[in-house]
């Protein structure tokens, strides 16, 4: 298992930390004052649009979209140590273009949108010139299981017809989201639950598309991005919108899903890695009883502990993005669960012992770090919960020893 960058990765590499120690590091507490003085917190920030302006420039733009003419052409390996970069500032990835949901829906209209919808809707993504949002959480089922999911999606004549209240819509709220991609029933009698659901293209200006609110997370209300509750209140959409046909959503959700969540593992690392830094700074600098906390052996065993995590997370997850570039992503989804359940939990435990490094500071906003771990525990539910991972890793560890044996002496 050696992994090692091409010269182009390399080269990226320097591109984006020389991008970010120019523009983005400096204007950190630029982007809170404009989010504070913005007449619409949901409206995008002038930094962002003109930061994009500099990367597409750059050419540091579109970076994450694997086997594809439209993307870099970097794979799932290649682009993990890029993500990590611009994780370490939670709204660096939108800079790139290549923040979430939109990655991922645009990955999706990619692999399975047909011409027209790639014209429509994937392009001007592309462009960073609309957001986007994924509406497939319910708040009345436990959409841990997806077969539970209830929103209705019925054909009439030449349009769907769709009803349903989803919420955790990520991006929804944003003003310049325009499309949505809803996943619901088509066949709810099909006796393969796997092939009741369906993934749909909605534009967010479809009559009967009504954003109830957008949702805090641990009292951010995560403007200008959010999460919205959304109700589908007789949407109808042409025929046209339907992505790859009916009955073949949860084959949709597992091509995207799988990228994605290397993407969610990779800016934790960078995330971590910025609370060990504050970490460090923070006990080098502090003296208690009359010596520096840095020269206390239980902040020197929670510093050790935190460097062993980061990397132990940083190998596994490369290992996971390069199963998924060699045998795809179905094959790598032992390799993904694993990732989805260690990253999550390694970040939330580093960012907590930063704060704890802080004292009360910790917990305010002046160091950031409750605002990291408020998205890092985020990251245990969102795309699956920690238990649904565990369960999958399970059953294919144990599948060999359940398989049933042949007596001996059978042939």
């Amino acid at each position: 298992m050696g992994f090692e960058f091409s010269d182009k990765v390399q080269k990226l590499r320097e591109q984006i930390e020389a991008f970010m120690s120019k523009h983005v590091y400096p204007n950190e507490g630029t982007y809170w004052q404009q989010l504070e003085a913005a007449k619409d917190r949901w409206d995008a920030l002038p930094l962002i649009e003109g930061l994009k302006i500099k990367a597409k420039a750059e050419g540091l733009w579109n970076l994450f979209l694997p086997e594809s003419h439209y993307g870099s052409g970097l794979t799932n390996f290649e682009y993990a140590p890029l993500a990590e970069i611009m994780g370490r500032v939670y709204w660096a990835s939108e800079v790139f273009n290549c923040s979430a949901p939109d990655t991922g829906n645009m990955e999706t209209i990619e692999r399975y949108g047909s011409a027209e919808q790639k014209k429509r809707w994937l392009e001007p993504l592309l462009e960073g010139k609309i957001r986007s949002a994924f509406s497939m959480t319910e708040p009345e089922v436990a959409s841990s299981d997806a077969t539970n999911i209830r929103t209705s999606i019925r054909r009439d004549g030449n349009h769907y017809v769709i009803n349903g209240r989803k919420w955790f819509t990520s991006g929804a709220g944003a003003a310049h989201c325009e499309i949505l991609i809803v996943m619901g029933k088509t066949d709810p009698d099909n006796a393969d639950l796997h092939k009741q659901q369906s993934m749909i293209l909605v534009p967010k200006d479809t009559p009967g598309v009504n954003i109830i609110r957008n949702l805090p997370v641990f009292g951010w209300d995560e403007a200008p991005h959010g999460h919205a509750e959304v109700v589908y209140d007789n949407a109808r959409v042409p025929v046209e919108n339907i992505l790859l046909g009916e009955g073949r959503g949860f084959e949709i959700a597992q091509g995207r899903l799988g990228p994605g969540r290397i993407h969610h593992c990779m800016r934790l690392i960078g995330q971590a890695e910025v609370a060990l830094e504050k970490m460090c700074r923070r006990v080098a600098s502090r003296t208690a009883f009359g010596r520096t906390l840095a020269d206390q052996s239980v902040w020197q065993e929670r510093i050790a502990e935190s460097r062993i995590m980061i990397d132990q997370c940083r190998l596994l997850t490369l290992h996971a993005a390069e199963k998924m570039d060699k045998a795809g992503n179905k094959e790598a989804r032992r390799e993904i669960a694993m990732i989805k359940v260690a990253a999550p939990k390694m970040a939330c435990q580093i960012i907590d012992w930063a704060i704890q490094a802080h004292g009360a500071a910790g917990i305010t906003s002046d160091f950031g770090l409750s605002y990291q771990y408020a998205r890092a525990r985020v990251m245990r539910i969102v795309d699956g919960p920690d238990e649904v991972h565990r369960n999958q890793i399970a059953k294919l560890e144990l599948a060999p020893y359940r398989a049933p044996r042949k007596r001996e002496g059978a042939r």
